[in-house]
């Protein structure tokens, strides 16, 4: 929650678990006889079918009791045990569904998706609303959260990414409540994992978020939570919250943690990657020590990294506790730690990319990369024969089961990090010559974020370097943090009062090509004039608004409040309660069209061309040119806009017809994916689709042609890298793109009619041109060099004398700049004495050029100096430094600018 208190959650558990029976107690506690107690540790409060139990089972009142002696005797691989818990919930009645996306694109607020609960929350007005497509279901959510990036491998349990498995329903006739989610996780636990019901403890707590929260009980075993089931029953804030109905069950469950407690393994990660993991030490040829492993860990699962002075002493203190020689921590863990972090971060990296996002230095981009260049640097520093697509692949082959659309991905994924790869190395060669001169310096973990963020540096490679005795153990944790949520700007809205008004009816949605149309004044505010009905678009998702006239009165501007659109009109305004006449510009509205549905058309070029980490990331239409920014990797090359523009216009002379339909956000979402956020997050229960089958489709408000080939011509102007990872296209399409052609066509001949030859053969005679040019500048470079030893020769007898400097100014209207720049270069380095001022006539005015020779720097009298004065006095600029400066002049005098030459030199001389 935005502006949450630190103690707000401990009040509420508090209130919650002063009243158990209203909120914590369920029918199962009853029937089995589950005692409540509470710990004599901490204070929580916790159930429990054990008598003589005195403490919770969360740490650090208990240990990890299952390391090395599961509570089961099940050993199911990670798909196994989805396809287990699948399995028992479809049975109990439930919905199995598809992830989501770990790209939120349906959440103004958040870049990835962090929970399952996220994938049926949607925003409108401010408030949460859930939105579940079946009631109850069952969803193997891949979640991403990047706040234990530190911990991650050194722990033996954190993760950046990590599957939650979503038990969620409606507390209502078809779903359920407290009693069912209880019994159905017990169950779970008990039937199909068959753990002894006495291992099972449940944990009194309460969970917040965005707009709701609920209380909870978190279920352990032998010392590890496996999941926690949430009754969202409140909205608002724990200081002011109201009921809502229907209430939400949402359970959360660690998939890795269902694994991980069968196994027993000494780290999460052992159990979870499995396979994977043996294939990647047989590679790389690290050994595997199971009892050094499960002793180390045992210790090391308590740590947070982030809150340790030095994590590497602490960690060397763990391996003496636990009775570890330095070797075997050298040689068995650590090596071990640095493949967990890779493998972890691939998983990352693979889930996010596949979903459409790319690494960056903005947004969620950010993290992508941290964690991206985190597991490069470690391949890198064990110096480890192993490529991190490799290992991408054996993950997306061995989820297989689960998610087959990763294997599909793995060409796309491929090739964004064989990019990033070359960026990184690129970045280290030249982060390497900076880390360098750092030695010596005392660097602040604010001072290394910023070196990461300018130049790329790790402080794994500051440590390597000797730059820094240890990497800070917050450095990750401040790091991510700037990037954890999405920053929504909101739009500045117009401060008029229309609460009172009824919803405008929109004409444009009933005919697009409706431009004559009579209508109400209902209310008339300065100089807004609102209508009961309207066919004037007003200015929304980045295209500009309709023009027109009401009563004859001009139209300048069209906005929307809520429901309700404004006119701002010039006067005279018409007054409340007329009937007026109201005429849209039809050339206008139907140029708007066209770069709209040219908009949709070209994004969905760009993703076939390019690839299906192309999303729109935002767009611009106006009358005359639109422009489009998509996410990609890189500058986009001259064939690429080429390739764009020539699928945009295959579209195009297709002809498809435009389908507008007006569905339910979550049948939308369900028919066509989420995709439909091309244009961002529409905060409505209807959505407006916009669908050119097969190419492209997407949520959107604005006006359309019917079929693409009303469009006519799509062409592109320009592309231009506008951050990272953003790449903007600018085009015209209809009457603006003929017109542009038509255009270049009459420069094309007339540059043709200037050269004497025709349209066809103008570029080999352009090309004949620049050769001879080439040749003539060839021969020109030789003639200033000789005319150069021609004046070295004359220099005495041409030159001005200043105190002890010579001065030479040359105006001679045959010598360009290069002349100049030969000739100045070369009598200033012959005599070091000498000052050189050339001008020559460009454009209406004069270029002024000044080379000082060495005595006249050494005598701190240079060519800039120079040059300030002689434009002070003539009037212009110019800089540059002592030996070179140049610059513009409005007027030319000789006698003038040898004045203040002289002057200049000698008052040096005195001096």
């Amino acid at each position: 929650m935005v502006g949450l208190r630190k103690d707000a959650k401990r009040e509420l558990l508090e209130k919650f678990s002063s009243e158990p029976d209203r909120y914590y107690r369920v029918s199962l506690f009853d029937e089995l006889g589950f005692i409540r107690k509470k710990c004599r540790t901490c204070g929580r409060y916790f159930w429990t079918l054990e008598e003589s139990r005195e403490v919770c089972p969360n740490q650090p009142c208990s240990e990890y009791e299952f390391i090395g002696r599961s509570p089961t005797d099940l050993r199911l691989n990670y798909v196994e045990t989805w396809k287990a818990i699948e399995d028992f919930f479809v049975k109990e009645g439930h919905t199995s569904i598809s992830r989501y996306p770990v790209v939120a694109r349906w959440r103004p607020d958040l870049y990835f998706t962090v929970a399952s609960i996220i994938d049926f929350q949607r925003v409108e007005e401010g408030k949460i609303i859930f939105d579940l497509p079946a009631n109850p279901l069952i969803v193997p959510q891949m979640s991403l959260r990047f706040n234990d990036v530190e911990n991650v491998g050194v722990t033996g349990r954190h993760y950046t990414s990590f599957c939650m498995i979503g038990q969620h329903a409606y507390n209502d006739e078809n779903g359920y409540w407290k009693d069912r989610t209880i019994e159905l996780d017990f169950r779970l636990l008990t039937e199909v994992f068959k753990i002894p019901k006495e291992e099972v403890v449940f944990v009194e707590d309460v969970w917040l978020g965005y707009g709701a929260f609920g209380y909870s009980l978190e279920y352990f075993v032998r010392g590890l939570e496996l999941g926690n089931a949430v009754f969202t029953e409140f909205e608002g804030t724990p200081e002011n919250y109201r009921r809502f109905t229907p209430s939400v069950v949402d359970m959360g469950a660690g998939l890795e943690r269902f694994v991980w407690l069968q196994h027993g393994t000494a780290t999460s990660y052992d159990a979870v990657f499995g396979k994977v993991a043996e294939r990647f030490r047989d590679v790389v040829g690290v050994e595997k020590n199971e009892e050094v492993l499960k002793r180390y860990y045992l210790v090391a699962g308590r740590l947070d990294v982030e809150e340790l002075e030095d994590p590497e002493e602490e960690k060397r203190k763990i391996g003496r506790r636990a009775g570890l020689t330095e070797y075997e921590l050298q040689t068995y863990v650590y090596p071990m730690e640095s493949m967990y972090i890779v493998l972890d971060h691939a998983r990352t990296l693979l889930f996010a990319i596949a979903d459409g996002a790319l690494p960056s230095n903005v947004g969620g981009g950010y993290n992508l990369r941290v964690v991206l260049r985190r597991a490069l640097d470690v391949l890198k520093r064990r110096s480890w024969r192993i490529e991190l697509e490799e290992v991408m692949a054996w993950i997306a082959e061995s989820l297989k089961g689960m998610y087959p659309e990763l294997v599909e991905s793995l060409d796309a994924v491929n090739e964004i990090i064989d990019i990033e790869r070359r960026r990184y190395e690129a970045t280290r060669n030249r982060a390497i010559s900076i880390v360098r001169r750092l030695k010596g310096k005392e660097l602040s973990t604010e001072k290394l974020v910023e070196l990461y963020d300018s130049h790329g540096i790790t402080p794994e490679l500051l440590k390597e370097e000797g730059v820094i005795p240890r990497i800070p153990p917050d450095f990750w944790a401040k790091l991510t943090e700037r990037h954890m949520g999405q920053r929504v700007q909101e739009e500045k809205k117009l401060e008029i009062d229309v609460s009172s008004l009824p919803p405008t009816e929109k004409l444009f949605y009933q005919d697009r090509y409706l431009f004559e149309f009579e209508a109400k004044v209902l209310k008339v505010i300065d100089d807004y004039v609102i209508l009961d009905r309207t066919a004037f678009y007003a200015r929304a998702g980045g295209q500009e608004p309709d023009r027109g006239t009401i009563n004859g009165s001009a139209v300048v501007d069209v906005l929307k409040v809520g429901d309700v659109i404004l006119h701002r009109v010039k006067p005279p305004l018409p007054k409340e309660g007329q009937k007026v006449k109201c005429i849209v510009d039809r050339e206008r509205r139907l140029a708007l069209m066209r770069h709209h549905t040219a908009t949709h058309i070209v994004n969905g070029a760009a993703r076939k061309v390019l690839g299906p980490w192309v999303w729109q990331h935002s767009a611009f239409k106006e009358e005359d040119h639109a422009r489009l920014d998509i996410t990609h990797h890189s500058k986009l090359t001259p064939e690429q806009i080429a390739k764009i523009e020539e699928e945009a216009n295959r579209i195009v002379m297709q002809d498809i017809p435009v389908e507008f339909l007006l569905l339910p956000r979550s049948e939308a979402e369900r028919r066509f994916g989420f995709r439909i956020y091309q244009g961002g997050v529409v905060p409505a229960k209807e959505l407006r689709i916009v669908n050119i089958p097969g190419f492209d489709v997407e949520a959107c408000g604005g006006t359309h042609c019917s079929t693409t080939g009303e469009i006519g011509y799509i062409k592109i102007l320009k592309s231009e890298r506008v951050q990272d990872g953003i790449e903007r296209l600018e085009f015209v399409a209809g009457v603006p793109a003929v017109k542009l052609a038509r255009g270049r066509d009459e420069i094309i001949e007339g540059v043709a009619s200037k050269l004497g030859t025709s349209i066809d053969t103008v570029l080999r005679s352009f090309e004949n041109i620049m050769e001879e040019r080439a040749a003539l500048k060839k021969k020109l470079k030789q003639l200033y060099k000789t005319l150069s030893s021609l004046y070295l020769f004359n220099v005495d007898r041409i030159s001005v004398s200043a105190g002890p400097f010579k001065l030479l100014v040359v105006d001679d209207p045959a010598l360009d700049q290069d002349g100049h720049i030969t000739l100045g270069d070369a009598l200033t380095r012959g005599v070091k004495a000498l000052i050189y001022i050339g001008i020559w006539p460009m454009d209406g005015r004069y270029r002024i050029l000044i080379f000082s020779g060495e005595d006249a720097i050494k005598a701190g009298r240079g060519a800039n100096g120079l040059m300030r004065e002689i434009a002070a006095r003539l009037g212009g600029s110019g800089g540059g430094n002592e030996r070179l400066s140049q610059g513009g002049l409005s007027s030319y005098d000789r006698r003038a600018v040898e004045e203040v030459a002289i002057k200049y030199l000698t008052g040096a001389s005195q001096g």
